[in-house]
């Protein structure tokens, strides 16, 4: 079927008060994992292509983006195509012509008012494109940051935010942190609830591989619509291929342990699927 637009899968998901999954896929075994899991459960889905994924294939997007796309129109159900924590204008101008519904643009490490400048450039020439653009805002932290009270999204910075940048949705800071490898992030749901009040775009959760299963039905309850994941991913192939090999060293094909990595990566995005629905 044709590759779905984010934006549509967005506000379907806002809509009916549930929350849409987006995985972040490196390879074409993520890809494949999970839209066999949106398959099985009959829900939609974005599959999410970072900066750090293009980076970590030779700075080109094409092939993995190409792959992405052929697995996603081969799914018997919606699944759509994103960029995620673009900070680089060329990778962004790159999603036009493609596929690509939806770019990420990250400018949330500079100083607040470079903050919105570079965003609202980059969500005129999104939408001056057919581009839904989202935008972060508070220090999400993860990899060199930490989740503190301090580096939240405020709710009244957020609707100024959203008003002098014109974007689309709005990923904040609210007790998640990218690259947890462990389910214990305790999330701030009343700050959450007001920022739903505040701004008029849907909310985007980042860092939610680090969020158990409760937390993230309340997360969702309370506002939060798109929920991003890849770390969850990453810990399923790479525990599967250390026991596959771990079971058998003479296993020399790859065929053999990545199959076991896409099929742990397939059963943790089909659980988190069911969690969010």
């Amino acid at each position: 079927m044709p590759v779905a637009s984010s934006s549509q899968l967005v506000a379907a998901a806002r809509a009916a008060g549930r929350g849409l999954a987006a995985f972040n896929v490196i390879t074409l075994e993520h890809a494949e994992a999970v839209v066999r899991a949106a398959d099985a459960t009959g829900l939609p889905v974005v599959l999410q292509i970072s900066e750090n994924a293009v980076r970590f294939h030779g700075g080109r997007l094409s092939g993995l983006l190409a792959a992405a796309t052929a697995v996603a129109q081969a799914a018997a159900g919606p699944v759509s195509l994103h960029l995620d924590h673009v900070t680089d204008p060329a990778l962004l101008r790159a999603a036009a012509g493609t596929a690509v519904s939806s770019v990420m643009f990250d400018a949330s490490r500079l100083p607040y008012e470079e903050n919105v400048r570079a965003t609202a450039e980059a969500a005129d020439w999104a939408h001056g494109h057919g581009i839904w653009l989202e935008a972060e805002l508070g220090e999400v932290g993860g990899k060199d940051g930490a989740h503190a009270p301090g580096v939240r999204t405020r709710p009244d910075e957020a609707a100024a935010f959203v008003a002098r940048t014109g974007v689309d949705a709005l990923a904040v800071a609210v007790g998640s942190s990218h690259a947890m490898t462990e389910r214990s992030a305790r999330l701030d749901h009343p700050l959450i609830a007001r920022l739903r009040e505040a701004v008029a775009v849907p909310l985007v959760l980042h860092g939610s591989s680090g969020v158990g299963d409760a937390e993230l039905r309340r997360a969702v309850r309370a506002g939060m619509v798109k929920v991003n994941v890849g770390t969850a991913l990453n810990l399923a192939f790479t525990g599967a291929v250390r026991d596959r090999l771990a079971a058998d060293p003479a296993v020399h094909d790859p065929r053999v342990y990545l199959a076991a990595a896409r099929d742990a990566m397939a059963a943790t995005a089909g659980h988190l699927l069911r969690v969010l629905a």
